[in-house]
């Protein structure tokens, strides 16, 4: 079995009379997106501050990559791709400056043109950096993140000034490096970022991790509603009541040839199951799930 790329184990940090992070356990996998995401003050940063060696656990034990945190700093910085949080870049320097700098200290031999092209920035890499957009640093922040083709990525807010355009690109390049078989940690407040893109999130509330799941598995875990809607053909009255008996259905309504369904996550199958024992021919369907916005709501916000 592959080592996991995060593993934390009953983590606390404290800072003062603060609890910054209460027992924390949590297990990011090789080859995985995983979304970490809370509200302001759950402890988000911290946690990356504890990855990144920038701070130390008071309890628990911290490996990345297999190594101790505290023990190794210096050989899994050498493995990692990190893109923090409000990225400065050095005014005076240009983009390819920036890269080349970033492969000399990973000691690497890549070519930085085909970093910054695989980042959308290959017309500006002669560019000083004083220039630049705040997303087009966050282009060159994800560029030197990739140097050196890191088996764990830490992305901090990566979408943070990037147009629809830009953040659906950095999707692709987020996928390209789970897909090669890096982990990649993704820290977000844009929940529409996450979902699109991450296999697990954690969600973090006031320093505890209050749930680790699939977005699917945190819907079954909570279970929400969804809504069916299903396109069929004539249905009689005995047809939608046996859809209205269907364990987990709460409503049935049926207008122009189509069903709409509000029920449980799990039940969804029943009831498609109920309209073809009740001999009706289902044309196509869609789901409307609850939405991660709507499940990180209810994870932060409902009492514990």
């Amino acid at each position: 079995m592959a080592m996991a790329a995060i593993e934390m184990r009953g983590v606390a940090k404290r800072f003062g009379e603060i609890t910054a992070l209460d027992d924390v356990t949590m297990t990011v996998e090789p080859a995985e997106i995983y979304g970490f995401l809370g509200p302001n003050g759950a402890g988000k940063s911290t946690t990356i501050d504890l990855l990144l060696d920038f701070t130390r656990p008071d309890a628990g034990e911290l490996e990345v990559l297999g190594r101790d945190v505290t023990q190794a700093p210096v050989a899994i910085k050498h493995r990692t791709g990190v893109l923090p949080e409000g990225f400065e870049l050095y005014d005076r320097l240009t983009a390819r400056e920036h890269v080349a700098f970033a492969i000399e200290s990973k000691q690497s031999d890549e070519d930085p043109a085909q970093l910054l092209d695989r980042v959308g920035l290959a017309a500006d890499a002669d560019r000083r950096a004083g220039g630049f957009s705040k997303g087009m640093g966050q282009r060159l922040g994800l560029a030197m993140a990739l140097v050196g083709s890191p088996e764990l990525l830490i992305l901090d807010e990566p979408t943070a000034g990037l147009d629809p355009n830009g953040a659906r690109e950095l999707r692709s390049i987020v996928r390209e490096e789970r897909d090669r078989g890096a982990a990649v940690f993704f820290s977000s407040h844009l929940l529409g970022q996450v979902e699109a893109v991450c296999d697990r999130v954690g969600i973090l509330r006031d320093g505890a991790l209050v749930a680790e799941d699939s977005i699917e598995g945190l819907r079954e875990t909570r279970d929400t509603d969804t809504t069916l809607r299903i396109s069929i053909g004539a249905a009689s009255a005995a047809a939608l009541d046996a859809v209205r008996d269907v364990g987990g259905v709460s409503d049935v309504s049926r207008t122009n040839g189509s069903l709409t369904v509000v029920c449980r996550s799990g039940a969804k199958m029943d009831v498609l199951g109920a309209l073809e024992a009740s001999s009706i021919a289902v044309e196509d369907f869609t789901t409307e799930e609850t939405s991660l916005t709507e499940l990180f709501a209810r994870y932060t916000e409902e009492p514990a």
